[in-house]
């Protein structure tokens, strides 16, 4: 728990009030105790009593019949699995004040137990303690009482089948109580009063004392100066009834019920041994509830983000595309001019490149077929050449032609065939350049 208000900030805590409380104050002479026990319901909106019991002189009773009221009271007002916060008699709690400056946290265990001594009348193996830091100053709230007390209300409790979850003092519990659900006390100071049987108990608060609580067995006028000396206030400061400052009757065990059901919110003073307090609190649930909400925003994140991811990446890709759009369409017009460029260009080149080797050819074969050899057909094309006419003998034609260096692959198309002046020839072959 210690460790889950160290890590909630205090904003966040009231909205983790939720819930119901119970809180039970034992008063009267001893061994004759009598309980007042208060249920409550909060939300973050604030606190309100859902009932009141009392039972007694409880100890002369069987624990059995007032412990099956207590759990037929709980049941009726839906607080049958809390734990109880219980103030123990105000005569068997020592309620001592420390101030501690310039001391830290760490430090803090080692310099109370060098001053636990002498704080209490007891011996040292009889002594149980529980002491706190008031959150925002640099003094300790310590409460001291027997082993014998503690173990006897164990008893008490424990035979009534009643679950506590606290043993603690009334000073704890109205500071808290003033602070959860309204404004903060006064900085100048404030007194508190109820009236007991066995006097008149004032809580205070000052700026030279965090915490002020005692028991007066004197008339109200002169506890509440005396009560007003020791938080150095003006004497004519005017004490403030309990039941009036917290808005609830009985006042005491509404502020132990608010600590119950608001633990994280509560001064963690607990004279309740540590392996007696119930382990199955809900708060004790908040660091795993969390973890699991984390990790499933994380599994949930990781789902989505891949997709939100993408689409965000085509939207900015569509975005650059928009950009440069009219640039790559007219550099797409450009390379579309430029290829067309470049084939007229190829063209004309072959076109120059053409015209003096058809010539070449021309004089080639003016030159191999020499008089009195004729031709009346001369077909030039890219890649052969045709010859047809007569000579006197036409079969040295093909190694004639083929003896060129523009020429190879010569054949007849037709056979030779022979004529008043000689054989008459049909000629095909390749062009030695376009090979």
């Amino acid at each position: 728990m210690s460790l889950l208000r160290t890590l909630i900030p205090d904003g966040l805590k009231r909205w983790l009030a939720f819930g119901h409380g119970v809180g039970i104050e034992v008063v009267g002479p001893h061994g004759g105790e009598s309980l007042r026990v208060a249920a409550v319901r909060v939300h973050p909106g604030g606190a309100r009593m859902v009932g009141t019991i009392s039972f007694n002189d409880a100890l002369h009773h069987a624990a059995g019949v007032w412990g099956t009221e207590y759990a037929a009271f709980l049941r009726k007002h839906g607080c049958a699995r809390v734990a109880a916060t219980v103030l123990l008699p105000r005569r068997e709690v020592m309620v001592r004040h420390l101030a501690l400056p310039g001391v830290s946290d760490k430090d803090l265990p080692s310099a109370i137990e060098f001053q636990m001594e002498g704080l209490h009348p007891y011996r040292e193996e009889d002594v149980a303690s529980s002491w706190v830091r008031i959150p925002g100053t640099s003094s300790v709230l310590v409460a001291i009482t027997r082993r014998a007390v503690i173990d006897r209300f164990i008893t008490l409790f424990g035979e009534a089948g009643i679950q506590v979850g606290t043993f603690t003092c009334s000073a704890a519990v109205i500071r808290a109580a003033l602070r959860m659900f309204r404004k903060e006390p006064p900085p100048s100071g404030l007194l508190a009063y109820e009236t007991t049987e066995s006097g008149v108990e004032i809580y205070g608060e000052s700026p030279s004392r965090p915490v002020f609580s005692a028991t007066f067995d004197v008339p109200l006028a002169r506890a509440a100066a005396m009560a007003a000396a020791e938080l150095r206030l003006e004497s004519e400061t005017a004490p403030v009834n309990l039941d009036l400052l917290l808005n609830a009757a009985p006042a005491l065990p509404y502020a132990a019920a608010l600590a119950s059901a608001c633990p994280l919110m509560a001064l963690p003073l607990n004279l309740l041994p540590t392996d007696l307090r119930p382990s199955g609190s809900r708060w004790l649930w908040i660091p795993s509830a969390a973890l699991a909400a984390a990790v499933l925003l994380l599994a949930l994140a990781l789902g989505f983000f891949p997709r939100y991811d993408t689409k965000q990446y085509l939207a900015s890709l569509n975005a650059e595309i928009a950009k440069i759009a009219p640039e790559a369409s007219r550099s797409a017009a450009l390379d579309r001019q430029i290829e067309a460029a470049r084939r007229a260009t190829l063209q004309l080149d072959q076109v120059r490149t053409r015209t003096k080797s058809d010539m070449d050819v021309l004089g080639e074969m003016t030159r191999i077929l020499a008089p009195p050899a004729w031709l009346n057909l001369l077909e030039i094309t890219p890649t052969q050449v045709t010859i047809a006419g007569e000579t006197a003998q036409a079969a040295p034609l093909l190694q004639t032609i083929d003896a060129s260096p523009l020429f190879q692959g010569t054949e007849f198309v037709v056979p030779p065939s022979r004529v008043a002046s000689g054989e008459s020839f049909r000629i095909r072959t390749t062009r030695e350049s376009r090979k």
